[in-house]
């Protein structure tokens, strides 16, 4: 199946075509990843997080775009109605609730309260687009909760010298640019409103050499903030009340002189 969707607006190039069978085989690489290794411990600093920050949402229905964790993830969240969105359909049907595309979303304008993106948008080849169906799906003040790799890091500086075509999970992913991920946001009206990153260990898969590493994550929070493995973005759906305004009558223009009256008989000076 293939899809070619529309560009983002203050965008010139075109988004390419995709078969949905790319996203499935690397959510599949990446599921398989997180399930050990130094995805797993990854994976638990991810769920950390996420619990500071689901509490704090609420609202009626949460939509998770895409599954890549054996666990769940969304049990602090206080919204009760909780769907997983992933276009696999070997995944069993307890751990997939929605089979859906993320630049495809069967559900209706204006209906999601919170949506949350694990990674969505690095291993989807049309970010644009996933943006922009959230953005549709969401309601007004509703809240976004993204997690990316950080490219200003060390996971950053381990892709980029990672060579070949093809590039085991997570490397096979696309690293997005802070800056530019703020900037598709602020294209599509959201309000960033909190960024944080973490797990500043580098991305070495020997437990022992994670164990050893851990105290650099509570240094690196400390020291270099910005350079974390993994960012955390809230964002919220901004929405610009129109406020209607009244029309403004003005007078009819005065075309006599200042000192003149108007009379039965004609005109006269004051």
């Amino acid at each position: 199946m293939k899809f070619s969707l529309g560009q983002l607006n203050g965008y010139s190039s075109p988004e390419p075509e995709y078969s949905s069978e790319a996203v499935i085989r690397v959510g599949q690489q990446m599921r398989r990843w997180y399930a050990e290794g130094l995805g797993e411990v990854l994976a638990r600093e991810e769920r950390t997080a996420l619990q500071q920050v689901l509490p704090m949402l609420f609202g009626y229905h949460l939509v998770q775009l895409g599954y890549l964790y054996d666990t769940d993830y969304l049990a602090e969240s206080c919204v009760r109605h909780k769907v997983v969105a992933d276009p696999d359909l070997t995944l069993p049907a307890s751990q997939r609730m929605l089979l859906a595309d993320a630049a495809q979303i069967p559900l209706a304008s204006d209906s999601v309260d919170v949506v949350i993106l694990p990674h969505t948008l690095e291993m989807h080849p049309q970010p644009h687009q996933v943006l922009r169906e959230v953005e549709r799906i969401l309601i007004p003040e509703g809240h976004v909760v993204l997690l990316v790799f950080n490219p200003w890091s060390l996971w950053g500086m381990r892709r980029a010298l990672t060579f070949g075509e093809n590039k085991q999970a997570p490397w096979c992913c696309r690293f997005i640019n802070p800056i530019r991920t703020k900037d598709w946001l602020e294209v599509l009206g959201f309000q960033v409103r909190e960024v944080r990153t973490f797990f500043h260990r580098p991305p070495i898969g020997h437990p022992e050499v994670q164990r050893w590493m851990a105290p650099l994550d509570g240094w690196g929070e400390r020291l270099w903030p910005a350079f974390g493995g993994v960012t955390l973005y809230v964002v919220r759906k901004r929405v610009i009340p129109i406020t209607p305004i009244k029309p403004r009558w003005q007078r009819k223009r005065r075309l006599l002189a200042a000192d003149l009256v108007e009379t039965r008989n004609g005109y006269q000076r004051k």
